[in-house]
């Protein structure tokens, strides 16, 4: 696991975290309306490079499954579940990128460390996620198979990229594009109109150009160069900044449970990035 491809995962995770404190800002705006107004804007950071005939079909379906796909998973899924239970579904992608390594990248071996580190980890988010507190009810079926099912999405998507060697700036920005083209249709057809205030737009442009645009480019050329075991079991440090950050803006206060989730999900991480025989 190479230093830079740390630095653009932890890179990555930051802007991520960032996403709930700028979305309660922007809570009155319908999901897909804002997820496809912030692609569209991700895809600005490397559009004036996109050649259409360089990208190849099946490298777009790629990233269109990834992006969209899992976007358009998870916002029905936290719709037709109680979003606590949603979420917590959502967040077994980190462990899935680290259960699934070996299955789709050759020479790959999944060690004891690297397992316990993401239990650990989504130990620590169901903590920090449920606050201890699991209501998990049969008529909200629907709604936990499409949270689950995003993040089989995104954790096969990481895997996927990886295997192909990563993605070029131009190609992520072109993903982008045509998932935020999707997101608006999904809104056109699902939700109500919705008139932006001049105070919505500073935040769209940090939410656009931040966790739903660098970050994607981040988070790419991390798996392209850094061990996908490792960059998985790191990813559980979202939900403990998201948490952090939240209440650093005043929308929530840390107590007990948060405190252990922290003790978990940093404890995991550190077992899950630990190299025997690597000296300090």
């Amino acid at each position: 696991m190479t230093r830079r491809a740390t630095r653009n995962a932890l890179a990555a995770i930051a802007l991520w975290s960032s996403l709930a404190t700028l979305a309660v800002r922007l809570r009155q705006v319908p999901p897909f309306l804002l997820v496809g107004l912030a692609l569209l804007l991700g895809s600005v950071l490397g559009l004036r490079r996109v050649s259409w005939r360089e990208v190849r079909l099946e490298t777009l379906a790629v990233g269109v499954y990834g992006l969209f796909a899992y976007h358009f998973c998870l916002f029905l899924g936290l719709r037709l579940a109680p979003p606590v239970e949603a979420n917590l579904l959502n967040y077994l992608w980190p462990l899935l990128i680290v259960v699934l390594s070996p299955v789709f990248l050759a020479r790959t071996a999944l060690h004891a460390r690297h397992v316990a580190g993401a239990l650990l980890g989504f130990a620590g988010a169901a903590v920090l996620v449920t606050g201890g507190r699991f209501a998990f009810e049969r008529g909200n079926v629907t709604g936990y198979a499409l949270a689950a099912l995003a993040a089989v999405i995104w954790s096969t998507f990481s895997l996927i990229s990886r295997r192909m060697g990563g993605f070029q700036t131009a190609s992520i920005s072109l993903f982008c594009l045509v998932s935020g083209a999707l997101a608006l249709a999904c809104h056109v057809l699902l939700e109500p109109r919705y008139a932006f205030r001049a105070v919505d737009v500073p935040l769209l442009l940090l939410i656009g150009l931040g966790p739903m645009g660098a970050a994607f480019y981040l988070w790419d050329r991390a798996l392209g160069e850094g061990d996908p075991r490792v960059i998985g079991t790191l990813a559980y440090l979202t939900p403990l900044l998201s948490t952090l950050l939240l209440t650093a803006f005043g929308g929530g206060r840390l107590g007990p449970v948060s405190v252990l989730a922290m003790v978990l999900i940093v404890g995991g991480a550190v077992l899950g990035t630990w190299e025997p025989g690597r000296k300090a």
